[in-house]
């Protein structure tokens, strides 16, 4: 049954609407999440747990931060299943709502000196709240925009989702940077505050875009013709688990970003005594200059395919992390600057570009949105891990480094090796995306809409 749209619901539903409203999302949800993880670094210790707690007062608080991975793919289940049932907008703007309103709380709430033990446990309820969140963002945002967006182009516009984390990072870093400056006494009593709160304007001006989005054409029509599944995650286990494992298996090139944001940071200030800020601004130069690769690099996935653009990142990663880290052991600010370059603004660059697209054409559109963001979070478990193996690797001699690099290009190695048993995607239909179903579902007459254009 095909669906006729008036060109008022056209409008909702162009790509570049959709990709903006993924921009959006993304924004918000990694901001929030790294203003999170720095105040869980620097901050949290002091207000949310007793005083003179010392180390482990620092060790909990970083378990807050820990204790969200362990909920995504609760999320990724969760908000899969209404998506890939009832709508991905739906998801969208619920996910956006759910964490703009934690991260606010967040900022709201009364020191452990104010209300003793239910300060910490407030604190881990909003952080596994927004943990569900993040395990939904970044699939449901991709799965809705490459069924708006143009045959050619799905990589171009699935491509402003991670656009949007990494904008996120950056604008937490700069928001952060000032706010840590602050007197002890100050920072400890509301200059913390400052970012959780200011997340409001994200949440506000994500929503409008959001909003105003309506379901793709292709979800509608299949909603239309009863084809839904009852329980995607059962559907993808059943018919789509290859899938769900190369997507867990190329995941795990996101542990090269652990390396870079966290490890190297902290390894370049700690061991080699280089300044906090020369380290940040190295990270935010080169993460804004991804803001203008990425969208270049999937334009050219567009062009030449998923799987080149995808391998090449991951092989270009394995190599530029030994320069990188070899920069930092020489201390050079110059070459810092050039081999983050490198790392992040090209070589990751590649691997964010293309897995939107990639990872979410290994699906049916029935089970798409499920399987893409299980398939990630999984793997993101994996990589949540990292930073403690490097630390084990590097625990009898802090100053070296290789260790760190070779596991890091052994990950790298391997993700491209998973990507390379995919099937190349960027040519085919929309229609004919993802592994066939091995059996046709019941009718699901619950999944059948109301008259009348989806909004």
């Amino acid at each position: 049954m095909s669906i006729q749209h008036t060109p008022a619901a056209q409008r909702e539903n162009s790509p570049t609407r959709a990709a903006m409203a993924s921009m959006a999302g993304g924004t918000l949800e990694y901001y929030d999440n790294y203003i999170y993880a720095l105040a869980a670094a620097l901050v949290f210790g002091h207000v949310f747990f007793p005083t003179g707690a010392g180390g482990v007062a620092t060790l909990a608080s970083m378990a807050t931060f820990a204790v969200s991975y362990a909920a995504r793919p609760v999320g990724a289940v969760l908000l899969g299943h209404v998506g890939d049932r009832f709508g991905r907008k739906r998801v969208l703007v619920t996910i956006l709502v759910l964490m703009g309103t934690c991260t606010f709380l967040v900022g709201c709430l009364p020191a452990y000196s104010t209300i003793g033990v239910w300060a910490p446990v407030l604190l881990v309820t909003l952080r596994i709240l927004q943990g569900i969140s993040v395990g939904g963002e970044t699939a449901a945002a991709t799965v809705l925009t490459i069924e708006v967006a143009p045959p050619h182009r799905r990589a171009f516009f699935t491509s402003w989702s991670p656009n949007g984390i990494v904008g996120g990072f950056v604008l937490a870093t700069l928001v952060f940077i000032p706010v840590s400056a602050l007197p002890d006494e100050r920072l400890y009593s509301w200059g913390w505050r400052i970012p959780f709160l200011l997340s409001a304007l994200v949440t506000v001006a994500g929503f409008i875009i959001r909003a105003k989005l309506a379901e793709s054409e292709a979800f509608v029509e299949a909603r239309e013709e009863n084809t839904l599944v009852k329980v995607p995650v059962l559907e993808v286990f059943r018919s789509h688990w290859g899938a769900v494992l190369r997507v867990v298996l190329c995941s795990l090139a996101f542990a090269i970003d652990t390396v870079i944001k966290v490890f190297a940071l902290s390894f370049a200030t700690t061991e080699y005594g280089i300044a906090e800020s020369t380290m940040l601004w190295v990270l935010i130069v080169s993460h804004l200059g991804a803001l203008v690769t990425q969208p270049l690099i999937a334009s050219l996935a567009d062009r030449v395919g998923r799987k080149p653009v995808f391998i090449a990142g991951n092989l270009g990663c394995a190599a530029t992390l030994f320069a990188y880290f070899a920069s930092i052991q020489a201390r050079s600010t110059p070459l810092l600057f050039i081999t983050g370059f490198c790392s992040v603004t090209l070589a990751y660059a590649a691997i964010n570009a293309t897995y939107p697209s990639f990872f979410a054409e290994m699906f049916h559109l029935r089970v798409r949105q499920t399987g893409m963001a299980l398939g990630i979070q999984i793997g993101l478990i994996a990589a949540g891990f990292a930073p403690s193996v490097y630390l084990a690797l590097t625990a009898d001699d802090p100053k070296n480094w290789l260790p760190v690099a070779i596991i890091s290009a052994v990950i790298a190695v391997a993700a491209a090796l998973s990507a390379v048993t995919a099937k190349e995607t960027a040519f085919t239909p929309l229609d004919q995306l993802g592994e066939p179903i091995a059996h046709t579902p019941a009718p699901d007459t619950a999944a059948r809409p109301r008259t009348g254009t989806p909004s």
